[in-house]
């Protein structure tokens, strides 16, 4: 009986939980939400972003080390050993910063800089050197130089300049302009520069209309002119007498006045390369003056060599239309002269003659003649 009675409860309390599992819900599955034809509520239009001010491709600029001295700029380096020096260069500077009153030596090299004013100058009075080379720098406020009167060297090269800055200090000794765009000189540029001794305008695009016969007239202290690579046709006029060493390489030159250089009382160092010089065009004794030490006419047009001086020690022909060359003509002394007085040899000791139509051996009577002559290049 007792047994039963076990038997059926134990059968009452499995039936009790087979009810409860089956009354526990079964997750449904996710139906897919039927597609709807009611397009997507328009967002709100977002401002345009302007234009940035500058190109986006320069860096930031670099901060210099930090400083004892209080005026230097955060984009700058001054050194305790050198205070009178301004060190700016190579920190991706846009805008010149105001230049503390100690100031000698300013370097500005290697920047984005693109316009020089006078406000950044308003303490500099004493700068004697500026270095602006390889900059976008496409102007140069005239009231700049008014602010350093006693500027001695000034360096922009390798810039977007258009024109000869205005305004210029009279105290100004080297003025680098090359590689430019220069087409320009402004009347009275040069004036009162009585003590500029290089003047260097190499790779710009000044043409015969742009150097006026009084240009260079008050330079009269003016040693170095570099007019190389530009397009000039013509000689340049109104060169000082004084001066040493004249560049005009890579030009579009074709003629020299017979008497160009008579007026000269230092020259020493002529260079012609690359133009369109012709024996037409070159008259016989147009190089023959005392002081000419380097004359160098490569990548011409010349069939025979122009006479020249006893004193040229330098001669550069190579890459012409030479086709022979007689030493009797060219010896600037007679033969009979060089054998009864030794102080009377030709001091040529360098001549370059390959590229021409020449072939070995080199004539006797030139060697004859240059008995200086240490190397020679045919």
């Amino acid at each position: 009986m007792k047994a039963g009675v076990v038997l059926f409860s134990a059968l009452a309390l499995f039936l009790l939980m087979g009810a409860v599992f089956t009354q526990r819900p079964r997750p449904k599955k996710p139906t897919r939400r039927p597609p709807t034809s009611r397009k997507p509520a328009p967002q709100p239009a977002v401002p345009a972003v302007p234009e940035p001010q500058e190109p986006t491709d320069f860096p930031p600029p670099i901060l210099g080390p930090p400083s004892i001295f209080p005026d230097c700029p955060r984009e700058c380096s001054c050194s305790p050993s050198y205070p009178n020096s301004l060190n700016c260069e190579n920190r991706n500077i846009r805008v010149i910063p105001i230049i503390p009153s100690r100031t000698h030596y300013l370097y500005l090299q290697n920047n984005y800089i693109s316009e020089v004013t006078a406000e950044s100058f308003v303490n500099a009075s004493d700068v004697r050197w500026i270095n602006l080379a390889n900059n976008r720098i496409h102007r140069i406020d005239k009231e700049v130089f008014k602010k350093i009167p006693s500027l001695l060297y000034l360096y922009a090269h390798h810039n977007h300049l258009k024109e000869v800055p205005s305004g210029l200090p009279a105290s100004l000794e080297q003025l680098r302009l090359s590689r430019n765009r220069i087409s320009k000189i402004p009347a009275g540029a040069f004036s009162k520069m009585g003590n500029l001794t290089l003047l260097d305008l190499y790779h710009n695009q000044l043409s015969d209309n742009d150097l006026g016969k009084n240009i260079f007239k008050d330079l009269s202290a003016l040693m170095q002119l570099n007019l190389a690579n530009n397009v000039l046709k013509k000689m340049p006029a109104g060169i000082p007498s004084g001066l040493i060493q004249l560049f005009l390489d890579r030009n579009r030159i074709d003629d020299i006045p017979r008497d160009y250089f008579q007026g000269f009382s230092h020259l020493a160092f002529v260079r012609l390369n690359y133009n369109q010089l012709s024996d037409k065009g070159v008259p016989k004794n147009v190089f023959n003056i005392t002081t000419l030490l380097d004359l160098q006419l490569a990548h011409n047009q010349l069939a025979s060599v122009p006479r020249f001086n006893g004193h040229l020690e330098h001669l550069h022909l190579n890459h012409n239309s030479i086709e022979s060359i007689n030493g009797t003509l060219l010896c600037p002394y007679s033969l009979q002269a060089l054998e009864s007085d030794n102080s009377v040899v030709p001091r040529l000791r360098y001549l370059r003659l390959d590229g021409n139509h020449l072939s070995p051996p080199i004539p006797l009577d030139v060697i004859m003649c240059f008995r200086h002559l240490h190397s020679i290049v045919i």
